[in-house]
C-alpha cells in the first residue's frame, strides 16, 4: 500500500508556472505507475499526464502536451509535474495516482491509489 501527498498548488497568473509534487510512502515507490489528474468545479476528473514505474514511457493529455512535464525522482519517493504557460482551463484540484500496473496509466479506474489533492488557480 502507497500513500500519496500532493503539494505545490497555489495562485498564478496566467503564463506562468507551478511545480507539482506528490510524496509517496512507502519502500516500493519505484513499482508503481504513477500519474496526474485534475477536476474542475462542475466537470469530471480528467487525465492530465502519466510516468511508468522505470521512467522510459510518459503519456500526456492533448491539452496540456508541450506544456506540462511528469517527471519521477524513485530516490525520493516523488512525482513531479512541471507546468508552463498556464491558463485560465488549467484551473482544477490536481490529483497524483499509483497503481503497481508499472505501465503508463491513462484512466482513472485503473489506479489503486490517490492523493487528496492540491488546489491550481490560474488568474487570467
Amino acid at each position: 500500500q502507497v500513500q500519496l501527498v500532493e503539494s505545490g498548488g497555489g495562485l498564478v497568473q496566467a503564463g506562468g508556472s507551478l511545480r507539482l509534487s506528490c510524496a509517496a510512502s512507502g519502500r516500493t515507490f519505484s513499482s508503481y505507475a504513477m500519474g496526474w489528474f485534475r477536476q474542475a468545479p462542475g466537470k469530471e476528473r480528467e487525465f492530465v499526464a502519466a510516468i511508468s514505474r522505470d521512467v522510459v514511457s510518459t503519456s500526456y493529455a492533448d491539452s496540456v502536451k508541450g506544456r506540462f512535464t511528469i517527471s519521477r525522482d524513485n530516490a525520493k519517493n516523488t512525482v513531479y509535474l512541471q507546468m508552463n504557460s498556464l491558463k485560465h482551463e488549467d484551473t482544477a484540484v490536481y490529483y497524483c495516482a499509483a497503481d503497481q500496473k508499472g505501465y503508463v496509466i491513462l484512466t482513472s479506474f485503473m489506479y489503486a491509489y490517490w492523493g487528496q489533492g492540491t488546489q491550481v488557480t490560474v488568474s487570467s
